[in-house]
């Protein structure tokens, strides 16, 4: 080891609001394979420190001889600092009063300490490297294999879970717990964490050292302070939570994977990474997470679960309780357990290496934040503004819509130099090619393929071009579009004001990007194929002749009155398209027999009927068989 090592530039400590994107999440310039190379040469030196420093052993390559090296003084350090391990930092301080607090007088409450030392990543880039042995690209045991690939590594966990069923664990004793969630006692809680600060040997070694004679054995600890509010200029400064993660050493690629999303929050020993000090940025939150795997092989009856006999009707239906005194907790499957009150601390234990666990973990740690501290959007918050657009057929009257009696002018006096005034009377964007700006008189049509109308008394057109918009004076804005599946051009028109669809709260599959998609989406277009072409016609006829008024139900909603005016039929004019849409499609306020008669119908005749509606444009119907063979 060179004894003028420095700490890796990334590493260099700083307050979390000045700290930049390379020393949280190793964002850099690209760099060539050389560069590359140093870099990991100048992590694994300083790797090399930090084991010396925490009494843990050092491949031989990266320790320097002499009388004066620095693996001297560092142990040295190390000695001195035993007497000291523990005092725990600020935020450690802080999970340990709370865990005191919540369980006080139960016989379990001196196990519930956190593990008193740690190798602490203090910036991103160590658990990476860390990840894998020193001079090898290759590590693996029962639970993680990791890759060193040219531009990364690769961490294959041996759980790639989707499912939650039966993996979510709450507390007894804090805030209320769902339904769907498993109530777990206090004591067990207290005999599972003390468990987890009780990893078997070989969880603890480190990869980093895997290829050597001595092995480091520790656990890996990590600081994030993950968003929780962004900044809003003159509103609000930004708001961030404190989580620690603890895993045993094994296990340090699952924060290689979530340092790369949160960042690294450097080392919570330093005071200008306790949060507790940063009164304006944090939000007063504090979560930890420990990774223990092997938690799946205790048993209920060593947890301190009750008989089947002596179980709540809940115990029973959550399988906190043992009939056989070899039942394993959680039938030995991965859990996440989880200890949390209205004090805003919230520990965590995940019974598992799945990766997704512990990025999910951080973001419901999020969430209870946000709806601790209110005025805040949990995670699985958002939503889309949406403008509804209308297909307008051949020709559209812009005079139809509201505020079409607003001249273009407005428009310019609005935007100023953005826009300019056409002596046609229209207008044009100097920032947004094909954008033009009508007149609240206009005509858009296709068979002509004009926008018209009629300025200071005289008829003036522009051409109606693919690619344009055509904004009116009150927002609605008019396009030309191609049928998806047939050689026609339509015009297209868009509602100038949007509706704001927002999910304040819900869950995962719960919707959110559904809001944000197009009904357009959800539509199949192509060609019809029929075989008797006459059949299916004579079908259509019957539709279209079909007297509707017995359709409704005499228990339904809804009860018409035809005595004065008659039902209209299907190619009535004053029916419109989404009308018979509705007419056709069963209802409970329809009779049963008017029901199966619809279902009856096959789907590729509905598809016939709507297109000689769409199409048609008779008065009374009678001769819309010689318009469509």
């Amino acid at each position: 080891m060179n004894d003028s090592v420095t700490m890796p530039k990334s590493c260099n400590q700083a307050p979390m609001s000045n700290r930049n994107y390379e020393e949280t999440l190793g964002f850099v310039p690209q760099r060539q394979r050389g560069e590359r190379a140093e870099q990991r040469e100048e992590l694994a030196r300083y790797i090399g420190l930090k084991l010396v420093a925490a009494g843990q052993p050092v491949p031989d390559e990266l320790l320097a001889s002499g009388p004066l090296s620095v693996e001297r003084i560092l142990a040295s350090h190390h000695q001195q600092l035993k007497s000291l391990e523990s005092v725990p930092c600020p935020v450690d301080n802080r999970i340990e009063q709370f865990l005191q607090s919540h369980f006080q007088g139960m016989p379990e409450q001196d196990s519930l300490r956190l593990p008193e030392s740690s190798i602490v990543l203090d910036c991103h880039g160590i658990a990476r490297e860390l990840s894998l042995p020193f001079g090898g690209d290759h590590y693996a045991n029962e639970l993680v294999s990791s890759y060193r690939v040219h531009n990364a590594v690769l961490h294959n966990p041996r759980h790639d879970r989707r499912t939650t069923k039966g993996t979510f664990h709450v507390v007894e004793g804090g805030l209320p717990i769902p339904n769907d969630k498993k109530s777990v006692p206090r004591t067990a809680f207290c005999r599972l964490f003390a468990a987890a600060m009780q990893q078997p040997e070989a969880a603890m070694e480190l990869p980093f050292t895997s290829n050597h004679a001595e092995k480091a054995r520790s656990f890996v600890s990590l600081l994030l302070r993950p968003l929780l509010c962004p900044e809003v200029e003159g509103v609000c400064p930004e708001q961030s939570i404190e989580v620690r993660f603890f895993v045993p050493g094994s296990l340090v690629s699952n924060l290689d994977f979530v340092e790369s999303i949160f960042g690294n929050a450097g080392d919570p020993y330093l005071a200008a990474n306790d949060a507790g000090l940063d009164v304006e940025h944090w939000s007063g939150h504090t979560g930890c997470v420990i990774l223990a795997p092997h938690l799946t092989d205790l048993k209920k009856k060593d947890l301190g679960l009750p008989h089947i006999d002596d179980a709540t009707e809940r115990q029973k239906r959550d399988g906190m309780c043992w009939e056989s005194e070899e039942e394993v907790y959680n039938d030995g499957t991965p859990f996440k357990l989880t200890c949390r009150t209205q004090e805003g601390v919230i520990v965590t234990l995940i019974a598992d290496n799945y990766f997704g666990y512990c990025k999910k973990e951080v973001k419901t740690q999020l969430s209870y934040a946000s709806n601790l501290a209110g005025n805040y959007e949990e995670e699985h918050a958002g939503g889309a503004l949406a403008y509804a657009s209308f297909s307008l057929g051949d020709e559209f009257t812009s005079s139809s819509l509201d505020n079409s009696d607003q001249p273009v002018q407005n428009a310019v006096d609005c935007l100023g130099d953005r826009v300019v005034l056409q002596p046609e009377g229209h207008a044009t964007d100097n920032q947004i090619a094909g954008l033009v700006y009508i007149p609240g008189n206009s005509v858009a049509s296709v068979a002509t393929q004009t926008v018209s109308w009629d300025y200071n008394g005289e008829p003036q057109s522009i051409p109606l071009v693919p690619g344009h918009v055509y904004m009116t004076p009150g927002g609605y804005k008019v396009h030309l579009e191609k049928h998806p599946a047939a050689p026609s051009w339509r015009l297209i028109g868009t509602a100038a004001e949007g509706v704001f669809c927002h999910k304040p709260c819900t869950v995962s599959g719960g919707g959110k990007s559904e809001i944000s998609k197009s009904i357009a989406d959800y539509l199949l277009h192509g060609p019809i194929f029929v075989a008797d072409v006459d059949r299916d016609l004579d079908i259509v006829q019957e539709i279209f002749d079909r007297d509707y008024s017995d359709r409704w139900s005499p228990d339904g909603s809804f009860q018409p009155d035809y005595s004065e005016e008659a039902s209209r039929t299907v190619l009535d004019p004053d029916r419109s398209l989404g009308s018979l849409i509705k007419l056709l499609t069963p209802s409970a306020d329809y009779t049963q027999e008017y029901n199966d008669w619809l279902e009856s119908i096959p789907g590729y005749i509905y598809a016939i009927v709507f297109i000689i509606k769409r199409m048609y444009r008779g008065e009374d119907g009678a001769d819309w068989r010689k318009r469509f063979t």
